[in-house]
């Protein structure tokens, strides 16, 4: 299981999915089959239950390679969060718009 933070329309979305990787789209990178947290807890987590319904029937996905800020491998599923970007205290990497030459 993996723990993916990435940036996304000016917020910061965390969530767990059983399968990360490099994407066949040259420069995305592939979440797969995310996970949430079980419905059976009394309080409900706003965030959470936005990023359940913007992910509702998706199977797979794919995120640029330059929002991608972390990816950590983790034994349990933590709830999904998403949280406002913090005004340029995160940067994004370089944007290449090339693939590399083959030799």
């Amino acid at each position: 299981m993996y723990r993916i933070t990435f940036s996304c329309e000016g917020e910061i979305y965390q969530m767990c999915a059983r399968s990360v990787g490099q994407s066949g789209l040259w420069g995305f990178i592939e979440v797969a089959d995310p996970v949430f947290g079980t419905s059976s807890s009394v309080v409900v987590d706003p965030s959470e239950e936005k990023l359940k319904a913007k992910f509702d029937g998706v199977t797979r996905f794919h995120v640029p390679m330059h929002a991608v800020q972390r990816v950590d491998e983790v034994t349990e599923s933590d709830p999904a969060v998403i949280r406002p970007s913090e005004g340029g205290k995160v940067s994004t990497l370089p944007i290449y718009t090339q693939p590399p030459v083959k030799g």
